[in-house]
């Protein structure tokens, strides 16, 4: 049985900020490429959560490839999945925010 799929404020703002920067730099068609590959990544990960690496040993924190300019950061529940962010690679990492905070 796939899990529920939550999208975090922050994650929304991410993909609809590379959604708008596809658009605006490249064409409707890579952009309907990026929107289908995600939609089909999304419904991979409801499957089988696990199946991409865990980033923290501390919590189920894990990140996905979508393209080679973006992952997603999601994190995994008992009955859910929550999207943490949607990761741009060709920003510098120190100008993006933290898109999680590990527990104490």
């Amino acid at each position: 049985m796939a899990l529920e799929i939550i999208w975090s404020p922050r994650a929304l703002d991410n993909f609809h900020d590379i959604i708008a920067y596809l658009e605006e730099t490249w064409s409707e068609q890579v952009t309907k490429a990026f929107v289908e590959r995600t939609e089909k990544l999304l419904a991979l990960i409801a499957k089988h959560p696990r199946i991409y690496r865990q980033i923290s040993q501390k919590n189920s924190v894990r990140e996905a490839l979508i393209t080679k300019h973006n992952f997603l950061i999601y994190k995994i529940y008992l009955d859910r999945i929550a999207l943490l962010a949607v990761f741009d690679t060709r920003k510098h990492p120190k100008k993006t925010k933290i898109f999680f905070k590990p527990k104490r």
